[in-house]
C-alpha cells in the first residue's frame, strides 16, 4: 500500500514539472525566432558595424562596386594594381566628398549607406563558378545614384570659400539631385589627412552640415509660423494687418526687425514677403499653443527624420511649455529652435508639391556586373505635412518673396521661382547672423527645391539668394 502512494506522488510530481519545462521551451524557441527575425530586418546594419568580420570575408571574395551618378557617370570605383592591392578612386575628389562619402577609417555618405550591396555579388553563377576554380575575385553590385554631376558642380562653385551647405531635392519624388557641404576634403587623400582631420575635429570638417548640421532657422521658419496661423484663421488671415515701427514688445519683450527696419502697416502677404520680424512675433503671440506644437510635430520637429543615412533631428521647444518671450522668439525661428537644411528642404518640398512629405533618398537602385537590376528603390511618402490649400497659399506666400520682398534677386529671369529668406542670429555677440534661403522653381510648376545655408554670412538676400540662383541657373539653362 505505501509503495502505491509513493508512486503516485513521483506522477504529481513529474506532472507539476511539465508546465515548467513547456515554458522554458517555448522561451528558447520564442528567443531563437526573435534572433533570426532580428538578424534577418538589421542584416544590412549589422553588415555595417566596424566590428563585423563578414565585411572583411566578403571584400576578400568580391571587389568592391562602382557607384554612378543618375547619368552613368563613374563617382567611386576600385582600381587594382597588378599586385592586387586596391584602391578606392574618387575621380570628382571634394565635390562629391560628403554625399559619396569614403570606406577607409569606417564609412560615410553612399559608401556607408549602399555598403552591404557594394560588397556583395550577384554577378552570373557561371562566372562566380570561374572565378572561384581561378582564385579570382568577384565583381561587387554597382549602385547608381540619383544625384546630378552639373547640378553638384554648380553647387560646389556657388559654395566654394564658405562655410555651409547647398541641398537639391526632386519636389514631387524626394531624390537627391545635389547635396554639398563645406569646409570639405578629399577622399582619394582620407589616409594621409587622418591625423590632421583629427587633430582639428572641432572644425567639424568631417560633418556632412546638409544632413547633420543643426542650425537656427531665423525667418525661414516664419514658413511654419504663417501655417499655424492660416489654419487658425482660415477666413480671416488674408485681414491681418500690423503697424511696424521697427519693433515688437510685450511685458518687457522686444523682438526688433532686421537692421531696425520700419516697414510700417503691413498685411499678412506684405508682413511675410518683406520678412517683418514685429510682425511675426504679434502673429506668434495670438497662436494656440498646444495646436501649433501638434503642427511642428507633424513636421518632424523633435522626431527623427526618416532618412537612410545619419540625420540631425530639428528640435523646438514645445510651444505649450514655453514662456511669453520664448514663444515671440520661436514663431520668428530664434530662441532654441534648431533644424537641419534637410529638414527645411523637405519641408519647403512639401508647400510645392501639395503638402505631401517625401522621405529624401540618394541611391536609385543596384544592379550587377552586367547591369541586371538587382533592386530598385522608389518615391516614399513620409506623411502629410499640409492640406493641398494650406501648400497653395504658402506657395503664393513665397512667390511674392521673390516678386516683391527679400528674394528679388530671383526675379526676372527665364524661370519663376518662389521661396523664404533667412538671417538667423547665433552666438553671442550681436548681428552675427547665418544667411539662409529655401524655395523651388518654377513656381507655376515646381520641378526642384534647393535650401542654401552660409555660416555667418549675415542677410540671407545678399549671400544665400546668389547661391541659390547659381544652381538655379544650372539646372534651367
Amino acid at each position: 500500500m505505501w509503495k502505491k502512494r509513493n508512486v503516485q506522488k513521483r506522477g504529481r510530481k513529474t506532472n507539476r514539472a511539465l508546465p515548467v519545462l513547456s515554458f522554458f521551451a517555448l522561451l528558447f524557441v520564442c528567443m531563437m525566432g526573435y534572433l533570426v527575425y532580428f538578424v534577418a530586418v538589421n542584416e544590412k546594419a549589422l553588415l555595417n558595424n566596424s566590428y563585423n568580420s563578414r565585411q572583411k570575408l566578403l571584400a576578400s571574395q568580391n571587389t568592391r562596386g562602382t557607384i554612378f551618378a543618375a547619368d552613368g557617370t563613374v563617382l567611386a570605383y576600385t582600381d587594382t594594381a597588378a599586385d592586387g592591392t586596391e584602391t578606392r578612386i574618387y575621380p570628382y575628389g571634394e565635390v562629391f566628398a560628403h554625399v559619396i562619402g569614403y570606406s577607409t577609417y569606417g564609412k560615410t555618405g553612399v559608401e556607408e549607406q549602399a555598403n552591404y550591396y557594394l560588397l556583395h555579388s550577384n554577378a552570373p553563377l557561371s562566372l562566380r563558378a570561374l572565378n572561384e576554380r581561378i582564385g579570382a575575385k568577384n565583381p561587387g553590385d554597382n549602385v547608381y545614384t540619383t544625384l546630378d554631376v552639373e547640378l553638384q558642380e554648380a553647387a560646389h562653385k556657388a559654395l566654394e570659400g564658405s562655410s555651409g551647405a547647398v541641398i537639391v531635392t526632386e519636389v514631387d519624388t524626394g531624390k537627391i539631385l545635389a547635396m554639398v557641404s563645406m569646409p570639405d576634403y578629399d577622399p582619394n587623400r582620407i589616409e594621409e589627412i587622418w591625423p590632421e582631420l583629427m587633430e582639428e575635429e572641432g572644425s567639424g570638417i568631417l560633418v556632412n552640415r546638409a544632413f547633420q548640421g543643426l542650425y537656427p532657422p531665423g525667418s525661414t521658419f516664419k514658413i511654419l509660423t504663417a501655417l499655424e496661423y492660416i489654419r487658425e484663421n482660415p477666413q480671416t488671415w488674408q485681414e491681418y494687418t500690423y503697424t511696424c515701427n521697427g519693433y515688437y514688445e510685450e511685458n518687457g519683450s522686444r523682438i526688433n526687425c532686421y537692421h531696425g527696419s520700419r516697414h510700417g502697416e503691413v498685411g499678412f502677404e506684405e508682413a511675410f514677403a518683406r520678412s517683418c520680424n514685429a510682425a511675426f512675433a504679434d502673429i506668434g503671440a495670438r497662436l494656440e499653443r498646444e495646436d501649433f506644437a501638434h503642427t511642428l510635430e507633424e513636421l518632424y520637429f523633435n522626431r527623427e527624420l526618416p532618412t537612410a543615412f545619419p540625420a540631425a533631428q530639428g528640435r523646438v521647444e514645445a510651444p505649450e511649455d514655453l514662456s511669453a518671450d520664448e514663444m515671440l522668439q520661436t514663431a520668428i525661428g530664434q530662441g532654441r529652435t534648431q533644424m537641419s537644411p534637410l529638414q527645411l528642404n523637405m519641408i519647403t518640398a512639401a508647400a510645392a508639391n501639395g503638402g505631401i512629405l517625401y522621405t529624401p533618398y540618394v541611391v536609385d537602385r543596384v544592379v550587377n556586373c552586367e547591369g541586371t537590376v538587382v533592386r530598385q528603390f522608389r518615391p516614399s511618402a513620409c506623411g502629410r505635412g499640409m492640406s493641398v490649400e494650406e501648400s497653395g497659399i504658402l506657395t503664393s506666400l513665397m512667390r511674392k518673396v521673390v516678386e516683391e520682398g527679400t528674394g528679388r534677386g530671383l526675379s526676372g529671369l527665364s524661370y519663376t521661382a518662389a521661396g523664404k529668406t533667412g538671417s538667423a542670429e547665433y552666438g553671442k555677440v550681436k548681428g552675427d547672423s547665418h544667411a539662409w534661403f529655401t524655395g523651388f522653381a518654377p513656381a507655376e510648376e515646381p520641378e526642384i527645391c534647393i535650401t542654401v545655408i552660409v555660416e555667418g554670412a549675415g542677410s540671407g538676400s545678399d549671400a544665400a539668394v546668389p547661391i541659390a540662383r547659381k544652381v538655379l541657373d544650372a539646372y534651367f539653362n
